[in-house]
This record gives structure tokens, C-alpha cells and sequence, in this order.
């Protein structure tokens, strides 16, 4: 009966990770939509939203910890606990480059734009955007072939980092004026590539939680 009860509250929090990592993935769909069609109103959105994260891994935190105290599991199911822990952490920051990419947004209102980067930012957005969802599938099926593949994905999103900033910096030598923009595209790039390195991290926890293994992919 008690082992059902416990059962139940790993579920929960289950979901309620997941419902967390659905939430940042629309703030992620969301900004980067309203950075590169300079959507203004959509960008306060998502810096308002951010609170919702933050509420959602402080009620996962709690949920974690009263589980750990209460039901006091071992091994596997300890695994469980300390994996949703650390992966609501790096969902989290996920979701603060999200607000972070909607605040160059609105600073960027009325400067000269190089519509070529933006495009190349975009294209970026999305790889970005599929690597945590795709991680965020993996951790609720459980598949930890699965994260070692999305891991690799990593390094497509450090060369659209490499290659962009070189397109933005040889883009702002022919018009000086979109200096200003460049400055904005080097922190919305730099909070893209850190967002790849998070969706990492999440495949490295689905590897410790059905191996019991901490490893760096």
C-alpha cells in the first residue's frame, strides 16, 4: 500500500517536470518568434511568464524534498528524486534565457537591423528549440540512447553560434550603423548557445537516471 502511495507521488512529480518543461518550451517558441518579427508585446509576455517557471521549480523543489524526508527512497527511486531536482534547475535557466532573448527584443526598438543574421538567429531558435524538446521526450520515455544522440546535436548548435557571429561581425563592417543591433545579436546568440548547453545537461541526468552513472556527454 505505502509503495503505491510513493508510486503516485513520483508520478506527480513527473508530471508536474514535464508541464514545466512544456511551459519553457512555449516561452522558447515564443521568443525567439518575437525577436526576430520584432514583436514588442510578445517579448513582455514571455518576461511576464517567467515568473510561471520559477514558480514551478520552486513547488518541484519542495515536492522533492518533502518525498526525500517523508517516503525516504533508495537507490533507484532516489535517482528519480535528485534527477527531477537537478534537471527543473537547468529547465529553469532555460526559461531565463528565454526572458533574457524577449528583453534584447524590446531594446532593440528602432535600430538599424541586419535582416541576414536575423534570419540565421532564427534557423538557430529552431535547433535550439527541437534539442530541448526532443530532450524533454527522451527524459519521459526514459530513453537514454536517445539523450546520448540528442547531446551530439550540441555541436550543430556551437557552429550556428561560430558561424552567425562571424556572418554578424563581417555584416557590421559594411554598415557601422548596425553596430548597436550587432551588440544584441553577439547576447541573444551567446543566451541561444548556453540553452543548447542546458538541453545537454538534461540528456546527462536521463543517462544518471537509467544508469546510475554521472558522465558528461
Amino acid at each position: 500500500m505505502l509503495r503505491t502511495r510513493f508510486e503516485e507521488e513520483l508520478d506527480k512529480l513527473h508530471n508536474q517536470f514535464y508541464s514545466m518543461g512544456t511551459e519553457v518550451l512555449a516561452q522558447l517558441n515564443k521568443t525567439v518568434r518575437a525577436f526576430v518579427s520584432h514583436d514588442r508585446d510578445l517579448a513582455k509576455e514571455v518576461i511576464e511568464e517567467d515568473i510561471v517557471v520559477n514558480e514551478f521549480e520552486t513547488k518541484l523543489e519542495k515536492k522533492s524534498l518533502e518525498i526525500i524526508a517523508l517516503q525516504q527512497p533508495v537507490s533507484n527511486d532516489l535517482r528519480t528524486v535528485i534527477t527531477v531536482l537537478k534537471a527543473s534547475s537547468d529547465i529553469e535557466r532555460i526559461g531565463d534565457h528565454a526572458a533574457s532573448i524577449a528583453k534584447a527584443t524590446i531594446r532593440m526598438k528602432g535600430e538599424e537591423r541586419i535582416p541576414i543574421v536575423e534570419d540565421q538567429i532564427n534557423l538557430m531558435g529552431k535547433a535550439v528549440k527541437s534539442m530541448v524538446e526532443d530532450a524533454l521526450n527522451a527524459y519521459i520515455n526514459g530513453d537514454d540512447a536517445k539523450a546520448y544522440e540528442i547531446a551530439a546535436h550540441d555541436e550543430i548548435i556551437d557552429n550556428y553560434f561560430r558561424d552567425i557571429q562571424a556572418l554578424a561581425v563581417e555584416a557590421i563592417r559594411k554598415s557601422p550603423d548596425a553596430v548597436f543591433a550587432g551588440k544584441e545579436y553577439f547576447q541573444v546568440l551567446m543566451y541561444l548557445e548556453r540553452i543548447g548547453d542546458y538541453a545537454r545537461n538534461i540528456c546527462e541526468w536521463i543517462v544518471y537516471l537509467k544508469t546510475g552513472k554521472i558522465i558528461e556527454l
